[in-house]
């Protein structure tokens, strides 16, 4: 039940920090957006360093290091994703992506379900499909490039959570601080690189840092939720973050909910239910 509540929590700020950052990605480049996002993540888990701990081992740096590089493409791939629309779909064929590897390899590993598990994991991955049912009347389709990106950025996503999994469980946030020093240096050196290609408009500084300090809450709780529990149905649960995603665009931007989404997010309630007596 523990895990179960954590990587709710992990869900709802994953949602809210996707939003912010694709909105403030639309008002300039996607690297001037994470390059704001991931130093204020950084920040975030340096302040939790004294409280949670951190044993800086080989298996923590490793691990640690490998979520960075991910987490650097999925930085901008997910928020460039977002910023070309609409959230509304694109948001939910990235999270579907993200729970089915790790799924994989939680069961890959050895983790079984019971019978409420067997029936609650694949309603759940049920439920992030039709949260994507986006094309009823007066819906906007998702271009080639946006789905391609939804994909990277499903995948990258994928990698970041299950190798922050793969890290040792008594190294505490050392894994967190690594994966999001590694992220932000790769970030600045792209930024560096592409410096001329970045335009000259002024990024939400304030938006896209409240997507960085929200996506470290995230990553923070899908730790600890993951440390225990198992991976394949934290995963599952984390991956419902569309559902925060969907109803902010909703309720900000005026994008149109399906209904085909609503039956989507009473399955989520649903397989959460289910999940929980596993």
């Amino acid at each position: 039940m523990i895990a179960l509540l954590l990587a709710l929590g992990s869900s709802l700020a994953y949602g809210c920090a996707d939003f912010l950052g694709g909105l403030g990605a639309r008002k300039a480049h996607v690297l001037r957006t994470v390059m704001i996002a991931a130093p204020a993540s950084l920040v975030v888990e340096l302040l939790l360093w004294p409280f949670l701990g951190a044993s800086f081992s080989a298996g923590a740096l490793g691990w640690g290091a490998a979520s960075g590089v991910a987490s650097a493409a999925a930085f901008a791939l997910l928020y460039r994703t977002l910023a070309i629309g609409p959230m509304n779909v694109l948001s939910p064929v990235t999270a579907l992506v993200s729970a089915m590897l790790p799924v994989g390899v939680g069961l890959v590993q050895g983790e079984r379900l019971g019978a409420a598990g067997l029936v609650g994991l694949p309603l759940a991955l049920a439920a992030v499909v039709l949260v994507s049912a986006g094309h009823g009347s007066g819906a906007v389709r998702p271009s080639r490039t946006a789905l391609l990106s939804a994909l990277g950025a499903g995948a990258a996503i994928a990698l970041q959570l299950i190798f922050l999994h793969q890290a040792p469980s008594d190294s505490g946030v050392a894994p967190l601080i690594i994966g999001r020093a590694v992220s932000s240096a790769v970030t600045l050196g792209a930024a560096a690189l592409m410096f001329r290609r970045l335009g000259s408009e002024r990024p939400a500084y304030a938006m896209s840092a409240a997507a960085g300090v929200l996506d470290s809450v995230a990553n923070l709780l899908f730790l600890l939720a993951a440390r225990s529990g198992d991976l394949a149905v934290v995963a599952v649960i984390t991956a419902l973050y569309p559902a925060g995603t969907v109803l902010l665009a909703r309720s900000v931007l005026a994008e149109r909910i399906h209904r085909g989404q609503l039956v989507g997010l009473g399955t989520a309630a649903a397989a959460v239910s289910l999940l929980a007596l596993t």
